[in-house]
């Protein structure tokens, strides 16, 4: 997925009649942080703010669920 510009994310949220709240909320996301996220006043670096990030096209990344973090950096064996 390339990736988006904030204007981007919230044109398409806008041609498919749906608010940034009504995201947020169906992601289970602060709307607040949703907004500072698209307005660039958090980076979207590390917890929800990174996660909203990817989830919203604005950066490369993956998301890592909170079951998931204690086996993130595990080595794979062959």
């Amino acid at each position: 997925m390339p990736i988006r510009t904030p204007e981007e994310v919230r044109r398409e949220l806008a041609s498919k009649g749906i608010s940034v709240s009504q995201w947020a909320a169906s992601n289970g996301f602060s709307v607040n942080l949703v907004f500072e996220v698209l307005a660039g006043r958090k980076q979207g670096i590390r917890g929800q703010s990174h996660k909203i990030a990817v989830k919203l096209g604005l950066k490369e990344g993956e998301v890592v669920e909170e079951h998931q973090i204690a086996n993130t950096l595990l080595r794979r064996t062959a």
